[in-house]
């Protein structure tokens, strides 16, 4: 709000907001002390999306830098790409200057650890580098309470332009590689000017596999209101298949400012909002919508 405030853009706003949270080592759900994937390795997914021009930048898999969101930004603002992944990501990052930093914090690799060694024997874990059969680890490892977790942001300055951004560190002890909705625009991000934005967080692939996001505008631009358009894209995911659905949570602001959570998880979730109005944040609950779950290989 300082930034939006003193007249900078929405895109400022996000990131500066996406920032403070990566910044923050207990929250282990994105940058510094993130949950590291099945080896022991912090990997970032962040994408950022400037509802003015349609403009996006993206990063997935990238190590070794706490603010993907900044990362990301670059990749909109500098290449004629929308996404880089893996080793081209880290290229990327410290060709654009910034600051290599562990990331990998005791109460994160802590955790990482109990989990581990409550589904293989210690053996297997102290090899799991030298492992062939790592997705059958995977399956056994994966916890629904850690699955997922994302900050998402959105901002509407005061010019009437949008952005949002969505920072991870992804599902805790992921495979190796394991890309979310996060930096897939159109799945955990989007934004549009004409008819609003919309973030999710939860299990990725489940935003992925319903195009979550844009499915929220896409509802907006039809006429329905903020709350109806983040509703339907939350029953959506009643129509998706498998033996993975748990948690789903989606933000969403239409073109007017009118704000929407939605989640499916238990009542009492909340998100925070502020207006230029407002002396401090605000705690809004989500609206519950109950979606089907599931999990784990029947």
């Amino acid at each position: 709000m300082a930034a939006l405030k003193a007249g900078r853009p929405a895109l400022d706003a996000v990131e500066a907001g996406v920032r403070e949270v990566e910044s923050d080592a207990a929250d282990h759900s994105v940058g510094l002390g993130g949950y590291p994937n099945l080896l022991g390795d912090v990997e970032q997914d962040a994408s950022i999306m400037d509802g003015r021009t349609l403009l996006a930048g993206a990063v997935a898999a990238l190590k070794g830098y706490p603010h993907a969101i900044s990362v990301a930004r670059k990749v909109m603002e500098m290449l004629p790409h929308v996404l880089l992944v893996g080793e081209g990501a880290t290229r990327f990052a410290g060709e654009m200057g910034f600051t290599l930093a562990e990331l990998r914090t005791p109460d994160a690799m802590a955790a990482w650890r109990e989990r581990l060694l409550k589904a293989m024997p210690l053996a297997t874990f102290e090899t799991l580098h030298e492992a062939r059969d790592l997705a059958h680890w995977v399956y056994l490892a994966s916890d629904p309470e850690r699955a997922g977790g994302t900050t998402n942001f959105i901002a509407l300055d005061a010019e009437g332009n949008l952005a949002s951004g969505v920072s991870t560190s992804g599902w805790f002890a992921k495979y190796p590689g394991r890309v979310g909705d996060s930096p897939i625009i159109g799945a955990g991000n989007y934004a549009d000017n004409r008819y609003g934005a919309a973030t999710c967080t939860g299990m990725g692939e489940m935003a992925l596999r319903a195009g979550a996001a844009r499915s929220v505008v896409l509802y907006l631009k039809t006429g329905m209101t903020v709350d109806a358009a983040v509703r339907q894209a939350m029953l959506d995911l009643n129509d998706l298949g498998g033996d993975y659905l748990d948690s789903m949570s989606i933000l969403a602001l239409d073109r007017e400012g009118a704000p929407a959570g939605f989640t499916n998880l238990e009542q009492g979730e909340i998100y925070w909002m502020l207006t230029d109005t407002m002396t401090a944040p605000a705690q809004v609950i989500r609206t519950f919508v109950q979606t089907h779950k599931r999990w784990g290989k029947r």
